[in-house]
C-alpha cells in the first residue's frame, strides 16, 4: 500500500512539474522525489490528451473543424503553461544561432526569442493544426491519445539515455539517472493508451507501428544532435524532441488516413 501511495505522490509531482494543475494536499514534496517522478511524464501527457479531446469534441459540435482544432491546441499549450514550446523555441535559436557549445548553452538560457525560435514554434504549432483539421473527429480524439503520451515517452528516453549538459537548469531536478525500471514504467505508460486504442479499432496497427517509429527516429536524431552539440540534453531539449515528435506522429496518422488506409 505504501508503495503505492508512493507511486501517486511520483505522478502527482510530474503533474504539477509539466502542467498548470493542483495537486492534492496530501502529496506533499520531498526533493528527491523529483529525480524519480519523469517515469509518469508520458502519463501526463494521456491528462493533456484528455483536456485536450474534450474541448475538441465540445467545440466541434459548435464550431467548423479548423476552429475546434485550435481551439483544443490553445488549451494544451495553456494546461501545460507553453513549457514544451518554450523549449522548441530556445532549441532552434541555440543551435541555429550558436557555433560553440558554451554559445548554444547561453543562447538557449536567455528568454528572449529569436527568429529561428519564432519560424521553428510557428511551423511546429501550424502543421499540427493542419495534420489534426485533416481528420474526421473520432480520429483526430485517437491522434491525441496516441501522440501525447508517445511524443513525452520520447523525450524522456533522452533522460534515460543520455546526461544532463548543465551544471544548474530548470529540468536539473528531474535530470538524474532513469534506471531500465522506470524506463519501463514510462513505456507502460505511453503504450497502454496506444495499445487499447489500436485494439478496439479506433486507429490501424499499421498507423500506430509508422506513428511509433517516426517519434522514435525523432528522439535519435534529436538526441544524436544534442550530444554533439552540448554533450548532452537540457530540459529545452526534452520539449523540443516533445513537439517535433508529436508533429511526426499527427503527420503518419494523417499519411494512413490520406491514403484510405484508415476508414
Amino acid at each position: 500500500m505504501a508503495s503505492i501511495v508512493h507511486q501517486c505522490r511520483l505522478f502527482f509531482i510530474a503533474l504539477q512539474f509539466f502542467t498548470r494543475l493542483p495537486i492534492p494536499g496530501w502529496v506533499g514534496f520531498e526533493p528527491s522525489w523529483l529525480h524519480h517522478a519523469s517515469r509518469y511524464f508520458p502519463l501526463v501527457g494521456v491528462v493533456v490528451a484528455g483536456v485536450a479531446a474534450v474541448v475538441y469534441a465540445g467545440a466541434a459540435w459548435l464550431f467548423p473543424a479548423p476552429v475546434a482544432v485550435i481551439l483544443s491546441t490553445a488549451a494544451a499549450i495553456y494546461l501545460t503553461g507553453a513549457f514544451h514550446e518554450d523549449g522548441l523555441a530556445d532549441m532552434c535559436d541555440g543551435f541555429g544561432g550558436g557555433l560553440s557549445t558554451e554559445r548554444v548553452l547561453e543562447i538557449m538560457k536567455d528568454s528572449r526569442i529569436g527568429t529561428y525560435g519564432a519560424v521553428g514554434m510557428g511551423l511546429t504549432v501550424g502543421i499540427k493544426c493542419a495534420a489534426l483539421w485533416s481528420l474526421p473527429t473520432p480520429a483526430v480524439i485517437a491522434a491525441l491519445f496516441i501522440a501525447h503520451p508517445l511524443s513525452r515517452l520520447a523525450a524522456v528516453s533522452l533522460i534515460w539515455e543520455m546526461e544532463y549538459a548543465r551544471a544548474e537548469g530548470k529540468a536539473k531536478p528531474m535530470a538524474q539517472h532513469m534506471s531500465h525500471h522506470e524506463f519501463g514504467i514510462a513505456c507502460a505508460c505511453a503504450g497502454v493508451p496506444a495499445l487499447a486504442l489500436a485494439t478496439a479499432g479506433m486507429v490501424p496497427w499499421l498507423a500506430l507501428l509508422a506513428g511509433v517509429t517516426g517519434a522514435a527516429l525523432v528522439a535519435w536524431w534529436l538526441g544524436a544532435k544534442c550530444l554533439r552539440r552540448i554533450g548532452g540534453y537540457t530540459g529545452d531539449c526534452l520539449g523540443a524532441v516533445q513537439q517535433v515528435a508529436e508533429v511526426v506522429i499527427y503527420l503518419a496518422l494523417l499519411a494512413f488516413f490520406h491514403h484510405g488506409a484508415w476508414r
